[in-house]
């Protein structure tokens, strides 16, 4: 595969075309009379005409044919994608899902689509008001199927397998300890080239921003020079048969066939725009004298909610670093936190849980919910010499906080909690009080049923 190239930036205003396709976009206006090659000018807009300048997103697309030449939508099988958060009771237990089980494609061939499953989420969707976690657990490429998604942002975590991404911006490839952002309404089709699973966070009605840094200044955390933004690239390829395009639409999934690949994209410019971006390159904020920071200092992105200082989500990290704190407890501090945390562990061992939290799995602490590190981890640092040490060398651990805040009444925290675990357990006939296969086995098992 030749290296793919990127535009650096975040939230840049940018310009690419496809080199094989010199002079593709239009010289000093957006929609010209008749565009160069004929191609045909069209706009994507992330949010509304008359958001503030420092809050608008779009960006015109110029394209062999306008993506309207499809045929009707019809609804398709939902899969394990759910958005009805009343489905299942709420449950305020701690819960941890052992690493989940990548489908063997010698018994069945499952793509990306196929293989998304709901975990849990908040909110809305009709109403662009919430979030929703996602596992996506795939062995076989997309070929010739898309997928937009008109609810929200995706923002995928790779755990195993690399992805190489096709989108109607460029391609990317996005490997474990990578992330990217897909947003609303954007195109993509997935490649993949092993058993492949990941995470994704979906934030409806909002995007994913770069979180404010106060007194820490103009440099740190995240920044957004390396975020990067895939180049100009287009197929014009003709589809026998039909190229399936796939929409998530208000939570339900439908299905539109067309005749070409929908990646005619020669040229664009504008500022909303697929992105990846490298976890390695996080410029960690810690504690140097003594105690804690709170953990908001590994924050990567965060997506807003309308009330000043509450995310609808953000994604955190905790990734390899210096720990120098003197007469200090320094795995994370116990807790009960008014955001719900969803743990993803994407390689390596968490330092405040050693055993049972797996790669490829996930745990969840709901609002209010007591948390922190085991019993082992608690003697081990209560009597450690506190030298300088590395911290979490060889790991990364992915943290998605949520807090849904509904401007017509009180607050609704990941309502819906494991509902595929307990949904797929209903409609497998399992006897309520029995554990499930995904359940892992402490002392006591952290998945309490009823």
């Amino acid at each position: 595969m030749a290296e793919l190239k990127y535009i650096s930036g975040f939230g840049n205003e940018c310009a690419s075309e496809d080199p094989r396709c010199p002079g593709a976009l239009p010289e000093g206006q957006n929609n010209p009379q008749v565009c160069p090659y004929n191609l045909y000018a069209e706009q994507l807009s992330g949010s509304a005409f008359t958001c503030p300048r420092s809050t608008n997103k779009r960006s015109w697309l110029y394209r062999i044919l306008p993506s309207v030449s499809h045929k009707p939508f019809e609804s398709i099988d939902q899969g394990h994608v759910t958005h009805n958060w009343d489905e299942v009771d709420p449950d305020p237990n701690q819960l941890r899902w052992k690493p989940f089980e990548i489908p063997k494609t010698s018994q069945k061939k499952v793509d990306f689509v196929s293989g998304l499953h709901t975990l849990c989420g908040a909110g809305d969707v009709k109403s662009n008001n919430g979030l929703a976690i996602h596992i996506f657990l795939c062995n076989t490429s997309m070929g010739n199927r898309c997928f937009y998604n008109s609810d929200g942002d995706f923002l995928i975590v790779p755990q195993k397998g690399k992805l190489l991404i096709y989108t109607e911006f460029g391609k990317m490839l996005v490997q474990p300890n990578e992330i990217c952002v897909i947003q609303r309404g954007m195109r993509f089709s997935i490649d993949v080239f092993e058993e492949t699973r990941g995470y994704i966070l979906e934030v409806y009605g909002v995007h994913f921003e770069l979180p404010d840094l106060g007194p820490i200044g103009a440099n740190g955390l995240a920044n957004p020079r390396d975020f990067l933004i895939p180049v100009a690239w287009y197929e014009d390829r003709q589809v026998p048969g039909g190229y399936t395009v796939i929409n998530k639409y208000q939570g339900k999934l439908f299905a539109a066939k067309q005749d070409v690949s929908p990646f005619n994209v020669v040229a664009w410019h504008g500022n909303y725009t697929p992105y990846k971006y490298n976890l390695e390159n996080f410029m960690v904020i810690n504690s140097v004298a003594f105690d804690h920071a709170d953990p908001s200092i590994f924050t990567v992105l965060t997506a807003k909610s309308v009330r000043p200082g509450v995310a609808v989500a953000d994604f955190v990290i905790f990734p390899p670093r210096w720990g120098v704190a003197d007469k200090t407890f320094r795995p994370p501090y116990y807790h009960r936190n008014c955001m719900s945390e969803f743990m993803g562990l994407i390689k390596g061992h968490y330092e405040a849980k050693q055993g049972g939290f797996l790669p490829g799995g996930g745990s969840l602490h709901s609002s209010m919910t007591p948390h922190g590190p085991d019993a082992d981890c608690f003697e081990k640092a209560s009597k450690a010499k506190l030298a300088p040490e590395r911290i979490a060398d060889g790991t990364m651990v992915s943290k998605l906080n949520a807090r849904l805040w509904q401007p017509w009444g009180s607050p609704t925290l990941l309502r819906g909690v494991a509902a595929f675990v307990f949904l797929q357990r209903q409609r497998e006939g399992v006897r309520r009080g029995e554990c499930v296969s995904l359940c892992v086995y402490m002392p006591v098992c952290v998945c309490t049923h009823p």
